[in-house]
Order: structure tokens, then sequence, then C-alpha cells
């Protein structure tokens, strides 16, 4: 289990991941961040994008803020490898 730091733009035109800044994953939501619409969307997409059952990624900080914490069921490493093609800078 490994924790990645996202930091959620609810709201967006489409639900896209934009690369890091300040060492978090930047992760825009076509979700509103209303009645944990956008919580669920982000574990949704991440799950999608990560390539794990949404059972493996958990919200565990951050639930009505902006700036979230993940707990993934992978090592650091294989997440890493795994959005390595979203490491563009914003």
């Amino acid at each position: 289990m490994s924790r990645l730091k996202v930091r959620v733009i609810p709201n967006a035109r489409k639900t896209q991941l934009c690369g890091y800044r300040e060492e978090e994953l930047i992760l825009r939501l076509n979700a509103p961040a209303l009645e944990g619409k956008a919580n669920k969307a982000a574990v949704e997409f991440l799950s999608k994008v990560l390539d794990v059952p949404r059972s493996a990624v958990a919200l565990i900080s951050g639930e009505k803020s902006r700036h979230k914490v993940f707990e993934i069921g992978l090592s650091e490493d294989e997440i890493r490898k795994r959005l390595e093609p979203f490491r563009l800078e914003s």
C-alpha cells in the first residue's frame, strides 16, 4: 500500500490527469464538488488509470479539500511506472 497526493480540480470540461505540481498529481474532474461526487469520481478514475480495482483505491485524507491523499494497493514504484505518461509539468 502506498499513498498518492492528488490536487483535485472539480467542474472541469473533461476528466483527465494534467501532470504534477509541487509533488501532487493534478486531476481535473468532470464532476461537481457536491455530496462526495468528486471524491467518488476521483476514486473511479484513479482505479481505471492505475489498472486496479476500485477497492484498491481509498481516500484517506482531504474529503472536503482539493488536496487529497489516496491510499493505493500498489507499491510506490508501480504507481510511478503506471503514471509515467502523465509526468508533464503543469
